[in-house]
């Protein structure tokens, strides 16, 4: 024993490692009696020594994976950091909401022109009210509500490091149609839903609290998690880069999951409800029977993709969010605050500044959108349709590139025309978003810029992830497909 814990020492193992395992004690315990009479007959046995030597073999084959695991758990902290690191990432938890309120407030402004900067401040009682807070939550609470609610299929997301997979229920197009029948009862009843214009920033105010609050709790909770079960990108063992990237993987309340809630549910469904009121304030406050065409583009766009997104829930799962980004304040300010609040701009800068198009140029930027989305929907199914079952016979005229992994590199269909297709679609259709608010000011086309900029970054993110997990079957594919949808920024 004292030979095998110092040749244990010196291969970097501690020296409980066999203590600590309460299945090889019990073996051990069981196997002793036997070992003892094989060690008295090996004194008086003729038995060759090959048995001997592969005993041997067989125990340092056991040391060997014993090691790897060792190496294993030691390199499952995250190494390279994002967003500039921890200094980065300390500046955007202030930063990102300081982003939201001003854009907000510009909005507000007659002349909403980067000159006039800073926006007037509002009084600090005119950003919080008890109320709105109140709204906020039920609102919340109503979606997780419908979440819960035994409707839609449940199905299985993709395999975790443990190979064990998770079940997620797929009804987020049913709390679509729920929030409608809600909303619309609340119409009849000449309920204002405009209240949600006149309090915008407090509403603003009020969900950025709540995520903060969300944030601490989750970082607080996954303390207490097994390794095993932290997100990759979020282990750093930096406070504030793992408060920010999210350090638990899939934070559970019992089945509730909380990131995948957090997704598509309030903020995406809300974002519609933002749009709604918009459009009903633009009637009031211009005194119109009807909204205006810029407004009706808006909405009925913005519409599309958000349908588009419940109606297909499901492809949701093999994305990076849910399988390898954890659960921190990044996902969490942006799912309840950044996609709302931010994705909803146009229309809220439609109200304070109205601007009239033809209908020609409304047709043309109908079209636009149109060509956008066809190519963010089709690239996108061809891709989840090939992670979920590369063998279906619908998909036979795909080809790929295998890999170590196990599985394969598109190189066919949108994905063998350029790398990221899905991404040039989405640009396309934020950028048909913009264009019925004009070009009068900078401000509608915020979403524009910034979506870009994040594309380049998940861009460049996801080319590094495919590089370190696919290696040679990497390079290959990137002869095989050397375009990009930004091919001059690297």
């Amino acid at each position: 024993k004292p030979s095998e814990n110092n040749t244990r020492r010196y291969n970097g193992e501690p020296d409980s490692t066999e203590r600590n395992d309460t299945s090889c004690i019990i073996l051990e315990q069981k196997l002793k009696p036997d070992l003892e009479i094989e060690r008295v007959l090996e004194q008086y046995s003729l038995r060759p020594r090959k048995e001997e030597k592969k005993k041997e073999e067989i125990y340092s084959e056991k040391k060997i994976l014993e090691t790897i695991k060792t190496i294993e758990k030691a390199s499952s902290k995250t190494k390279e950091l994002e967003f500039g690191g921890r200094i980065g990432t300390f500046t955007l938890i202030f930063f990102l909401p300081a982003t939201v309120f001003y854009l907000l407030l510009m909005c507000k402004q007659d002349d909403p022109s980067l000159m006039n900067f800073p926006p007037p401040l509002p009084a600090l009682e005119n950003l919080w009210e008890v109320r709105v807070f109140g709204v906020f939550l039920l609102w919340f609470f109503l979606q997780a509500l419908f979440y819960l609610l035994p409707i839609g299929k449940v199905v299985e997301g993709l395999p975790l490091s443990n190979g064990r997979k998770l079940q997620y229920r797929i009804n987020g197009f049913y709390a679509f149609i729920l929030t409608a029948a809600a909303i619309g009862t609340l119409l009849y009843f000449q309920f204002e839903l405009h209240y949600l214009y006149d309090h915008f920033m407090q509403f603003a105010v009020a969900a950025a609290a709540f995520s903060m609050g969300l944030s601490i709790y989750l970082y607080i909770r996954s303390l207490k998690v097994p390794e095993e079960e932290l997100a990759p990108g979020g282990n750093s063992g930096y406070f504030v880069y793992d408060f920010f990237t999210g350090h638990e993987l899939n934070p559970r309340i019992g089945s509730f999951d909380l990131k995948y809630f957090c997704e598509l549910r309030p903020g995406l469904i809300g974002w519609v409800v933002i749009n709604l009121a918009m459009l009903l304030a633009e009637m009031k406050i211009h005194n119109q029977s009807m909204p205006s065409l810029s407004m009706i583009l808006v909405n009925s766009f913005q519409l599309l993709y958000v349908v588009d997104a419940l109606w297909n829930e499901e492809a949701i799962l093999t994305t990076m969010d849910i399988t390898h980004d954890g659960f921190g304040f990044m996902l969490a300010f942006g799912d309840l605050v950044w996609v709302p609040f931010v994705y909803s701009l146009q229309a809220f800068y439609l109200v304070g500044h109205p601007t009239a198009i033809s209908w020609p140029v409304a047709a043309a930027i109908t079209i636009l959108n149109c060509i956008g989305y066809y190519i963010f929907r089709s690239a996108n199914s061809q891709k989840n349709n090939f992670r979920r079952n590369p063998a279906d016979p619908k998909l036979a005229y795909l080809k790929f590139i295998p890999t170590a992994t196990g599985k394969g590199l598109l190189v066919t269909g949108w994905w063998g025309f350029v790398r990221h297709p899905n991404y040039l679609g989405d640009i396309i259709m934020a950028l048909a978003w913009s264009l019925p608010c004009g070009f009068n000011h900078i401000l509608p086309y915020f979403y524009v810029i910034y979506f870009i900029c994040l594309l380049v970054h998940r861009e460049a993110r996801d080319e590094h992830h495919c590089k370190q997990k696919y290696g040679l079957a990497w390079e290959r594919y990137c002869q095989r497909v050397p375009y990009r949808i930004f091919p001059y920024i690297y």
